[in-house]
C-alpha cells in the first residue's frame, strides 16, 4: 500500500525529498511549487525552480500558484483526495484549510533542531551562531511558523570548517531519507508527533543584505562563522582599495583563527598571506572573489592583487 501525496516545495534543497517519495512507490498526485522567476542576463526568461524541473522530468502534475488564500485554489487542492501532504522549502503561507485537507495532514521536513531556528535561514543562521549540532526535524504542521509538534529526529555534529553550502546538501539528503521513513511510518499509523518543548524558541530569519558585510571589529571566531555561514550564497563580503577605489570582493572561506590580541586596528593586513586583524584576534583570509571573477585561493588571489601589510580592508 502507498499514499496519495501532495508534494510542496521549490528550491534545489526539496528536491531530493520528491525524488526519494517517488522512489519509495508513494502516488505523488501533485506538485506544488512557486511560479517561474525572471532570469537571465536581462531577467527577461522565466525560469521553472528545480521542483517543477523535476516533477515535469517524473511525468508528475504541477501547480504554481502565487497564493493559497483564495476559495477556488483550497478548493482545487482538497479535490487532489490526498492522504497526505509532504512540504518542504516551499515558501508559501499555507492556510488552515490547505493544512486540513489531506486525510493524515501535512508533514514538514525542517532543517534545524526545532524549536531552535524556526524560519527561513535555519542552515545559515545555525553555523553564523557557531552552533555545534544542527539537525533535520520532520513536523505536523501547524497553523504557526513551525510550532507543530515532531515526529522524527535526526541530530548533526557541525564541525568549525562546515559551510552553508555543504551542511544545505547534507541535511537535503538527510531531509529526503528522513522524510521517507515519517511516511512508511504514517502509512503503518505509528508515527506519533510529540509537543515541542517551550524553551528555547529561537527565529531564523531571512539573511538580509544588509548583514553580510564582514565586520572586523568582531571577534575573529564570530567572523569566520560568519563567513561559512554565508559560503557560497549570498556570500561575505569586505571593500579593498583597487587602483584608487573601493571594489567590492567575496570572502568565502577563512582559517587560522587567532585568538591573540593583535594590538592592530581591526581590518588591518598583518602579512603577506592576508591575515587579518579583528577587533579580538586575527583571521587568515583563504578564498576570495572579485565581482564578476572566479573564486581563488588567496595565494592566486594576491598573485593578481598585490595587498601590502599594514592595509586596511573593510
Amino acid at each position: 500500500m502507498t499514499l496519495r501525496i501532495i508534494f510542496m516545495g521549490t528550491p534545489d534543497y526539496a528536491a531530493p525529498t520528491l525524488q526519494a517519495l517517488y522512489d519509495a512507490g508513494h502516488e505523488i498526485v501533485a506538485v506544488y511549487s512557486q511560479p517561474p522567476r525572471p532570469a537571465g542576463r536581462r531577467g527577461l526568461e522565466l525560469t521553472p525552480s528545480p521542483v517543477q524541473r523535476l516533477a515535469e522530468s517524473l511525468g508528475l502534475p504541477v501547480f504554481t500558484p502565487t497564493s493559497l488564500k483564495g476559495a477556488d485554489k483550497q478548493a482545487e487542492f482538497a479535490a487532489l483526495g490526498a492522504d497526505a501532504a509532504v512540504v518542504v522549502a516551499y515558501g508559501l503561507l499555507l492556510p488552515s484549510a490547505i493544512l486540513e485537507a489531506p486525510r493524515l495532514g501535512a508533514w514538514n521536513g525542517h532543517a534545524s533542531l526545532l524549536p531552535r531556528w524556526r524560519g527561513a535561514a535555519p542552515i545559515q543562521r545555525a553555523i553564523m551562531a557557531g552552533d555545534a549540532e544542527t539537525g533535520v526535524m520532520i513536523m505536523k504542521m501547524d497553523i504557526g511558523l513551525d510550532t507543530g509538534p515532531v515526529a522524527l529526529t535526526e541530530r548533526v555534529a557541525l564541525s568549525d570548517t562546515v559551510t552553508a553550502g555543504e551542511l544545505h546538501d547534507q541535511l537535503s539528503e538527510l531531509t529526503a531519507r528522513l522524510m521517507v521513513e515519517a511516511m512508511a511510518r504514517l502509512e503503518r499509523g505509528d508515527l506519533t508527533p510529540a509537543p515541542q518543548p517551550e524553551a528555547g524558541v529561537t527565529y531564523a530569519a531571512k539573511i538580509a543584505k544588509s548583514e553580510t558585510r564582514v565586520d572586523f571589529a568582531r571577534p575573529a571566531r564570530e567572523v569566520h562563522n560568519h563567513v561559512r555561514g554565508l559560503s557560497p550564497q549570498p556570500g561575505a563580503w569586505f571593500e579593498l582599495d583597487l587602483n584608487g577605489r573601493p571594489e567590492r570582493v567575496k570572502l568565502l572561506a577563512t582559517g587560522d583563527v587567532t585568538p591573540d590580541a593583535t594590538g592592530a586596528a581591526p581590518g588591518t593586513v598583518l602579512d603577506d598571506r592576508l591575515l587579518i586583524a579583528c577587533g579580538e584576534g586575527a583571521i587568515r583570509l583563504l578564498m576570495l572573489q572579485k565581482a564578476g571573477g572566479k573564486p581563488m585561493a588567496a595565494v592566486d588571489f594576491l598573485r593578481g592583487t598585490p595587498v601590502p601589510v599594514g592595509t586596511v580592508i573593510g
